[in-house]
Order: structure tokens, then sequence, then C-alpha cells
């Protein structure tokens, strides 16, 4: 290994994390393959993205990063690691035993870091290209996002043409948020990407990634998937999400088994099981307002409201809270819905309906325990629960898709990687001086039993 970077992290998760590890041994023992058409994931190689294509034998392993801000962040990065310690150990322990690790163990598995996904199982992210292209008040490109009237658009539709670092944010931020070699990249990859906001994001990342993959000694550089809108761009109607669409639309009981899962209430039917995009290309999630209105049991219409919007604070100021721009009103005939056509009706569904659509064998979560996530993951899994006793969303065996429980981890809270100045996990890993650090910090992941995330 090129450097004890690597090491220290994983002698660290090997002493704080091995019941992630044999939850995934055994995991591996007793999994049956259910996936029967291929896994098609996306990678990024010379500012390019291709198709990578796995075969649906392999156990996979969910992470994720924000199209929200083409610069790597510290929580974005310790994700990464944690998919690759898990992948690579379960990997080693399956063909070995689960045992005592020992020195010359430490070795064999940093050298499997270095490479690679090259066993059964295989991780990759899930990059959601339907959130703002600045959710979380860190981007450097803000202020261009909102002149050139994207601020407001899914990630997938943002165009990079009228984009340009701002340098009012740079000022601010550098060395907290962002460093000025990340921006240069950034610019670098807004003049070599074309003008797809995702494919510069995805090659800022990865370009970032190739370059601590040499300074830690891992592979850092997962295969990636864009869901939900790049999926339902390229489906047909009868593909999986328009089928999850149609399904959870069907009438009043379909709309309630789903409201049931997230905790909601059929009172007020404000909660959109997909947000329909404005004409004048606003998607988010956070601007759009709803409501649901019935005939009888039949879904008569959806009333759509977008309005100007604050986003969510950064970690550094809290006060200054990015904007989504945005005004429009519609309605939805339910009919549009029930028999869905994304080229049609181009909408957002919720992560808990489209990440059905996810290979997952496994997932790993950000600091749960800290933030409203844990109200998401008990939606996540009690829609999955529901799912596999037939109770809603039939009919997904047709795709290949056998609803099940994926193993699910968590980044524990209080030990999630922090800038050693600021304490803060949004700031990007290259305004870190010093990755020893980090390094330091270690690695320990737990897991999160089902049966207290399930409603």
């Amino acid at each position: 290994m090129s450097s004890n970077l690597g090491k220290t992290i994983l002698v660290d998760f090997l002493r704080n994390s091995r019941p992630c590890i044999q939850a995934t041994v055994e995991q591996l023992r007793q999994f049956e393959v259910y996936k029967s058409e291929k896994v098609h994931l996306l990678e990024v190689m010379k500012n390019q993205v291709r198709d990578a294509i796995f075969d649906g034998d392999h156990f996979f392993l969910r992470s994720s990063v924000e199209y929200s801000n083409p610069q790597l962040t510290l929580e974005e990065v310790q994700g990464i690691i944690a998919a690759k310690l898990i992948e690579v150990c379960g990997n080693y322990f399956y063909l070995h035993n689960f045992h005592e690790t020992s020195n010359e163990d430490v070795t064999e598995i940093c050298k499997m870091l270095e490479e690679p996904s090259g066993g059964r199982i295989v991780s990759f992210l899930l990059n959601t290209d339907d959130v703002e292209p600045d959710r979380y008040s860190v981007n450097p490109l803000r202020e261009s996002l909102v002149r050139s009237g994207q601020s407001a658009f899914p990630s997938a539709f943002v165009r990079t043409n009228d984009l340009k670092i701002d340098e009012k944010f740079m000022k601010k931020y550098e060395g907290s948020l962002i460093s000025g070699s990340e921006a240069e990249l950034i610019e670098y990859c807004l003049a070599n990407c074309g003008d797809s906001y995702v494919n510069m994001v995805d090659a800022v990342k990865h370009e970032h990634l190739m370059m601590l993959s040499e300074l830690f000694g891992i592979d850092f550089c997962l295969p990636i998937m864009r869901m939900p809108l790049q999926v339902l761009k390229k489906e047909n109607t009868d593909g999986l999400l328009h089928h999850i669409i149609r399904e959870a639309h069907k009438d009043y009981e379909s709309i309630e088994r789903v409201y049931n899962c997230m905790g909601r209430s059929m009172k007020s039917r404000t909660t959109l099981l997909t947000v329909p995009h404005s004409k004048k290309g606003f998607g988010s999630k956070r601007a759009a307002k709803g409501k649901i209105y019935f005939e009888e049991t039949k879904l008569k219409n959806i009333q759509v409201t977008y309005q100007t919007t604050s986003l969510y604070p950064n970690d550094i100021d809290p006060k200054d809270i990015s904007v989504a721009v945005a005004e429009d009103q519609f309605t939805i005939e339910g009919d549009r819905l029930v028999n869905y056509d994304f080229k049609e009706t181009p909408s957002s569904p919720q992560f808990i309906l489209y990440s059905l659509g996810s290979p997952e064998d496994a997932a790993i979560w950000h600091g749960v325990g800290e933030s409203g996530a844990a109200q998401l993951i008990k939606s996540y899994t009690s829609v999955r629960l529901a799912c596999a006793k037939d109770a809603m969303i039939k009919g997904l065996k047709k795709y290949g898709i056998v609803p099940r429980i994926p193993l699910q981890f968590n980044l524990v809270p209080e030990n999630m990687w922090i800038h050693p100045i600021h304490g803060t996990i949004d700031t990007s890993i290259g305004s870190v001086e010093k990755l020893e650090d980090l390094a330091r910090l270690g690695m320990k992941v737990e897991c999160l039993p089902t049966q207290e995330y399930a409603r």
C-alpha cells in the first residue's frame, strides 16, 4: 500500500466495526441470486461517462454522493471508504472464514483495497439526480445557478453553459467549504465535460477520488447509478419505475398504503408520491407544494404550486441559506399518473419508491440518530416490508425484483469525520490540510436493526 492512511483506517475499522463485517459475511453465505437481469451502472473515464455492466449474481452495497455540490465533502468520502471497507473485508472473510485478524490478514486486505471491485460484493454509488443543485448551500456555482434560472431545477436537467464559480462564495468559504484547487478543477470540468451538470459533477468527483486513491492507498472510484430521472428518461412506459408510479397511484387505497409506510395522514393529502415538474423546468421537491384530490376512490387530480423557498443551511454559516427560485401553479389529472408516461408528465418520485429499483442488497446511511434521516429509513424499511408481503406495488417479480430488506449500516454519528478546525462534516476534503487528521478519526460503522425501523 502506497500510504499508511488506508492501513490506519482499516485497523480501526477491524477493531470497532466487526459486527458489520460478520453480518455481511453471514448474509453473503445465505445469499441467493434473485436478479434475473444484468445490472447497469456507470463509470467515469477521462471526463466521459460510460456504461459498466455487472452480472446479477453480485451482492450490491450502496453508498452515495451528492449532485448538490461538485466538490467532495468529508461526509461523502467517509461513506465511500466505509463501502469499500465493508466490500473488501466481506469478500476476504467470506473466502477465509470470519476470525480474529492477524498482521498477515491486514497486509492482504490492504492489497485488496488498492484494487477495483473484484469479489462477490460490489459497492456502488446511488446518486439522486432529482435534487436541487445547491440543496445544502455549499455549491460554489450558487450565484450563476440562480441567475440562469436553474436553482429549482432537478440536477439532471441543469445545463452548465451559463455557470461559473461565484467569487463571493470563494472569498467567504475558501479553506472551509472548498479549496482553491477544487475550484480550479471545477472550472476545468465546466470547460471540458459538455453542458450536462451531472456529467460535470461526476467528472469533478472522479478526478478528486483518483487523487485520493493514491494518497490513501484505497481505490475510491466506485461505479455509479443515477436515479430516478436518468432511469425514467430511458425507460419505456412498461419499465420498472413507470410501473411503480402507476401502482402507487391506482386508487385511494394504493396511495393510503404508501402514506401509512411514510407515517403520513390522508386527512391533509399534501405529500405527493411523485412531484410533477413545471413546464418552466422547476422540479424542486422543497419548492413544490401540492394536494391530492379524489373522486370517491378514484384519483381525480393533483394540484401543484411552486414557490420560491429556502433550502438547507451549511454548517459554516447556518444563516447563509440558498434559495430555490420558482413560481408556477398547475393541475395534473389523475389519469396521467394512473397511466403514467414520463415523457408526457415528467416528475420526481419519492426516494422510498424509486429506490425499489436499486440493485442494493446492503446500504450505508450517514449519521442516523442526529437528524431526520431516521424517519426516511422507517419509510424505506416499511415500504420494502409491505412489498415483500405483496401488500403494495404488486407485480415487481415481473421485473426481476424480489423485495427484501437490505442490510443497513450507519456511520456512527459521534464518530463522523469532521474538519479539524471547523468541526463540520460538509466541508470539502480538499480544505483539510493534513489527511492524517482524518485517518486518526478511524472508521466506526454500526448495523441498524430492521425491527427498530419499521412502522
